[in-house]
């Protein structure tokens, strides 16, 4: 746990890991923990960002002057049931949660919570946390399924739902002439939903399904060889994927083997920026990609604050440590994990001279915040929602002196209904604000894959997409500036 005390605490959950052990569910002895595995950087620079930015808001006099922010963050590990109990240890103060005996209640529970990543464990928490209108910020949860108030009541995203993404897709794909589209998905919530409303309103648009292929949660080599069949022997050339980067990983490695060249692969928000399928192993079948990413944002001082990260034999360094380990490949020595007993050679120590500013690493690259940008967003929210509940402002007014209501005792709920209502311009001169659906204004930039001539692959936006302006506004792109697929200059015929 990373953790921070303050007079109002708010939680995070990050998929800190993107592997999680299966839960022993026979129920004849107590649960064991184990470890997550497969640490992720950019997850932890999402962190660093909440973090960063609840700095920030202490240092800031105009906001919640008087009152110090706090935070706990626990890593979700990017599934249902460590997210859960991720939640539950937030809302009832167990720090300790990752020992074999953890407390059963605490003092001092969390006002809000930041996440999920993934939609099917946001799912889940927002399910258990709505009844007690424990307000719910997640910063890239897209499915559409989380839409529904009534079932979700106190669940707000600072991204838009899939539903938008889905309708620029078809825009897209339409734009281009593109009618018939060959599908792979996975079996999470968020592929289910999208594929879903994908399919009905490509039909709409005279489109249809060449195929739909389903990635297994674990796939076996079978089962990749059967979906890259699939794809060789369609007569489909343009191919949406709709999953996540490590969920296609496996599939495009088959792919480049079998050297399925000129099709043209759509990508969805969830991996088309995605710095794993970006090496060069994949330029052969991903250089002219296209697909929707969030509005990205500059952060100033971030970027500094992210190459100060170092380790520490302190309990709340400890993301910080695997960071640190995985990062450079060596062993600190205040480090102790019984987990890594037998399971191969020893790394080499830490030196202790190791420098970030040295390596490149999407943990410091802050070229392009867009998941990080929407974490900060639904912080800066919650702390516009505080101020409005601690009535700074009015405080303010009555006494000439800035401060907010003194030690600060309120219900969730209260300030869910702030939370509701904020209307702010951030510093990055941007409005923030939630519609009926707790959502924001439906944005996107869409994204080409090109290589840089440097050997490796650059992110270039070539158009828009707003889907908050009048139908035929909506999509906006930059032909001339797009690369296709066998770095073409313009779209191939056959597609």
């Amino acid at each position: 746990m990373l953790e921070m005390s303050g007079d109002v605490l708010i939680g995070g959950l990050f998929p800190l890991h993107i592997t999680a052990p299966e839960p022993d569910l026979l129920y004849v002895s107590k649960p064991r923990y184990d470890q997550c595995q497969g640490f992720d950087y950019r997850a932890f620079r999402w962190v660093q960002t909440m973090v960063f930015a609840i700095e920030e808001i202490n240092r800031d006099s105009s906001l919640l002057p008087g009152v110090r922010l706090g935070y706990r963050i626990l890593d979700s590990c990017d599934h249902i049931h460590t997210g859960l109990r991720g939640a539950f240890s937030l809302l009832n103060d167990s720090s300790g949660w990752a020992s074999t005996d953890p407390p059963c209640l605490g003092s001092g529970p969390v006002s809000a919570i930041i996440g999920l990543a993934s939609s099917s464990p946001t799912r889940a928490v927002a399910h258990t946390v709505g009844p007690f209108r424990i307000p719910l910020v997640s910063y890239f949860a897209t499915c559409a399924c989380l839409n529904n108030k009534q079932t979700f009541p106190s669940f707000l995203r600072t991204v838009p739902s899939d539903l938008f993404q889905v309708r620029g897709l078809v825009r897209l794909a339409s734009h281009f002439g593109w009618r018939w589209v060959g599908v792979v998905g996975t079996e999470d919530d968020y592929s289910r939903y999208g594929i879903q409303a994908f399919s009905e309103q490509l039909h709409e648009h005279g489109g249809c399904l060449a195929f739909y292929s389903i990635l297994p949660k674990t796939p076996s080599p079978e089962q990749i060889h059967q979906i890259a069949d699939t794809l060789e022997a369609s007569s489909a050339r343009v191919i949406l994927a709709f999953t996540t980067e490590g969920q296609l990983y496996e599939l495009l490695v088959e792919v480049v083997r079998r050297n399925l060249t000129g099709r043209q692969w759509l990508a969805s928000e969830a991996w088309v920026t995605a710095t794993l399928l970006s090496a060069p192993h994949f330029h052969p079948i991903l250089a002219g990609a296209l697909g929707f990413s969030f509005r990205s944002g500059n952060i100033p001082g971030l970027g500094d604050f992210l190459l100060q990260t170092r380790p520490s034999p302190r309990p709340e360094s400890v993301f910080a440590n695997m960071f640190w380990e995985e990062l450079f490949g060596c062993r600190l020595s205040f480090r102790e994990d019984e987990t890594l007993a037998g399971a191969g050679p020893e790394p080499p120590a830490c030196t202790g001279a190791e420098d970030l500013s040295t390596i490149e690493s999407i943990y410091t690259d802050v070229s392009q915040l867009r998941v990080s940008y929407n974490v900060y967003k639904a912080v800066y929210a919650i702390a516009h929602a505080l101020h409005e509940l601690l009535q700074c402002d009015r405080m303010a007014q009555a006494s000439g002196i800035k401060a907010c209501i003194r030690d600060p005792q309120f219900k969730p709920r209260e300030l869910l209904f702030h939370l509701r209502r904020v209307n702010f311009t951030n510093q990055l001169g941007e409005k923030v604000y939630f519609d009926a659906n707790g959502e924001p204004v439906p944005l996107y930039d869409i994204i080409n894959w090109q290589l840089d001539g440097r050997g490796g692959m650059k992110f270039e936006k070539v158009g828009s997409f707003d889907a908050s302006a009048p139908e035929g506004l909506q999509l906006n792109m930059d032909e001339e500036l797009i690369l296709w697929t066998g770095g073409q200059i313009q779209v191939s015929a056959r597609l």
